[in-house]
């Protein structure tokens, strides 16, 4: 806070406190003036009000000083404030009357003056309080024609600190209310009426000439959201958001918090409940490693764990600059954090177990990983020695250090694999699945799909064909994929993280699929443009190793409840260790030799399920004989 900002509070405090000291002597005569009918004042009451006016001023002045009376602001006067007012005179008026009796015995003070003198001073002490805040607060505006005419959807806690904001702002012009609660119908809302549910936007909307529509309804889910975008949308009429629940937490709700809808909230926006004690109980003041520490999901795994308080949280990243922009902004946000970013690559093995000798983590978030589909596809020897035996490098490594758990981050493309990635994927499960039964440490795999604004999906790349002025490529009109948004994975992971005891799979619920060139056409409306005229989506076919939709289980799995609705257990495999072992020595060696026929194969042979048609036959008998029986 600068020197001029502290004056200004300081000069605000004294006027208060000379306007409330003005205010004794004035309820002094007052009370003496109404005694007597509002007439002439006899002179023998003169000596009374010098003499209490002198006593009164010292006294009711250090009470109100003593109560807080200056500690806030009249532009946010409370009833609390009031009833500190009301407290402080109270206790004034015995403490002056005991002295005025000590010093004069009370001779010719009139007895009314003990019931008017509080009762006026409190008055005025209150009145102009009570008046200054609703002159900030625009009760007494008259609505001109400056600023947005603005509809707001919602009339709860949040619309109407919104609105009160609204209000003091020249660029807006609230005019109504709309909400679904009918008990809130007709009633006003800092003067603004409340004209029924939203089925009335279009009449609203007419009738108002209203030029901006605000949703402000934090906890609304996609459906919602998608129901009044949708209506916006066919009336041309401009709309904005209030951020979600999980965005908002301990944040105002001002106009400075409105945003243009995102494809995030018609997607993602369902509220998920948290167990957040037991997310803080494995987090709070423990050593923490996250690998791929600055990717999309690293990124924010980082930001949540560091909201939980860790002892120490350890950033391992490949690549720099990802490393140096997630270390900036948490040392930014929180100053406090103990933080240690390391550059480095999970394939080296003394670069990784550097980290472990020097930190010894306690919990192991393991996000790094080579994800996207084609790109692996047509490196695949690379994807394995990343996503197979990176993963076993940092798996062996909590092992040898003591980690309590290791969290593995997988995806749903793991399931009936049909590309090098998901295989591999698939691979680092079977690996940490197997690997909890002979370690000391809780190994949990937590599977879920696209994330939406994550490097590599397909939301920045429409962005940019949007913004190029088109054309969208989508790989086929029927292609689905399940959506969440970061925030929302990431928080079931640690939740996930805290639920396991060690060799669970947990399944993310991503609710229904999403038919991509349904995606295309909201990104484009919420571009403002009309799909198909402004912006063509044109198809281009499935691409190598690309599924029309993805599974979230082998049929083997069977998904099971748990006690979190949004987490689902799918039961593991189990396979001979040995044989693991020996598969993934050959493996390795077609990785390094880079024969992509054999890598294949032998992917193949260790994950039957493996879609990939251009290997022998021979190896299947083999996997019959190593796989054990399923549970």
């Amino acid at each position: 806070m600068n020197t001029q900002r502290i004056k200004l509070i300081l000069l605000n405090r004294w006027v208060a406190f000379v306007h409330d000291i003005l205010w004794i002597p004035v309820s002094f005569v007052l009370a003496v003036w109404i005694r007597f009918n509002l007439g002439h004042i006899p002179g023998d009451q003169i000596p009374f009000l010098y003499e209490g006016i002198a006593i009164a001023i010292p006294v009711q002045g250090g009470i109100f000083w003593l109560f807080g009376l200056y500690r806030g602001m009249w532009r946010f006067a409370s009833v609390q404030d009031l009833v500190r007012i009301i407290k402080s005179v109270l206790l004034g008026l015995p403490i002056i009357a005991t002295i005025m009796a000590l010093m004069t015995r009370l001779e010719g003070v009139p007895r009314s003056f003990f019931l008017l003198y509080p009762l006026l001073l409190a008055a005025g002490l209150c009145l102009p309080r009570i008046m200054y805040r609703l002159f900030k607060d625009h009760r007494f505006h008259i609505p001109s024609d400056v600023g947005k005419r603005t509809l707001i959807i919602g009339a709860g806690s949040a619309g109407e600190m919104l609105a009160r904001d609204l209000l003091h702002r020249d660029e807006y012009q609230p005019l109504a209310f709309l909400d679904d609660d009918p008990v809130k119908w007709k009633k006003e809302i800092h003067g603004i009426r409340v004209f029924g549910d939203g089925d009335r936007l279009e009449e609203m909307v007419d009738v108002l000439s209203i030029e901006l529509v605000v949703i402000a309804i934090p906890s609304a889910g996609k459906a919602v959201i998608n129901r009044y975008v949708n209506k916006c949308n066919e009336l041309g009429v401009e709309y904005k958001i209030l951020p979600s629940l999980f965005e908002m937490q301990g944040k105002t709700i001002d106009a400075d918090k409105l945003r243009a809808v995102t494809v995030e909230d018609l997607l993602g926006r369902d509220v998920i409940t948290l167990d957040t004690e037991a997310i803080t109980e494995y987090l709070h003041n423990r050593i923490v490693l996250v690998t791929g520490g600055g990717g999309s999901i690293g990124s924010e795994l980082c930001r949540q764990i560091a909201a939980q308080n860790p002892k120490q949280l350890i950033v391992f990243d490949h690549s720099e600059y990802n490393l140096y922009a997630i270390d900036h902004e948490l040392t930014e946000n929180f100053p406090d954090l103990s933080l240690i970013g390391v550059l480095g690559d999970i394939r080296n093995r003394e670069r990784a177990k550097w980290v472990f000798r020097k930190f010894t983590p306690e919990v192991v978030f393991h996000a790094a990983a080579y994800k996207h589909v084609p790109m692996v596809e047509r490196n695949p020897a690379e994807g394995v020695r990343n996503n197979i035996f990176g993963t076993i490098t940092i798996a062996q490594l909590a092992d040898q250090y003591g980690v309590d758990r290791f969290v593995l981050v997988s995806t749903d493309k793991a399931v009936n694999p049909a590309n090098v990635m998901g295989a591999t994927k698939r691979v680092a499960e079977l690996f940490c699945q197997n690997f909890n039964k002979l370690s000391g440490t809780k190994f949990i795999t937590t599977r879920f799909g696209n994330v939406l604004g994550s490097a590599g999906s397909v939301v920045p790349l429409f962005q940019k064909q949007i913004e190029a002025g088109g054309p969208v490529t989508v790989t086929h009109p029927e292609i689905t994929r399940y959506f969440m948004t970061i925030p929302e994975s990431v928080s079931l992971i640690l939740q996930a993280g805290a639920m396991g005891g060690g060799g669970e799979i947990f399944v993310l619920d991503m609710g229904e699929p999403i038919l991509i060139r349904n995606l295309a056409e909201q990104m484009i409306r919420l571009s403002g443009f009309i799909p198909g005229e402004d912006i063509k989506i044109i198809y281009t076919g499935l691409r190598p190793g690309e599924k029309l939709f993805e599974e979230i289980l082998h049929e083997s799995e069977g998904l099971q409840p748990t006690n979190h609705a949004k987490l689902l257990l799918a039961r593991s495999r189990e396979v001979s260790w040995d044989w693991l072992l020996r598969e993934l020595d050959v493996l390795k060696a077609a990785a390094v030799s880079r024969t992509v026929g054999d890598l294949k194969e032998h992917l193949k042979a260790i994950v039957p399920e493996y879609a990939w048609e251009g290997g022998g036959r021979g190896i299947e008998t083999k996997i019959k004989a190593a796989c054990a029986d399923e549970r």
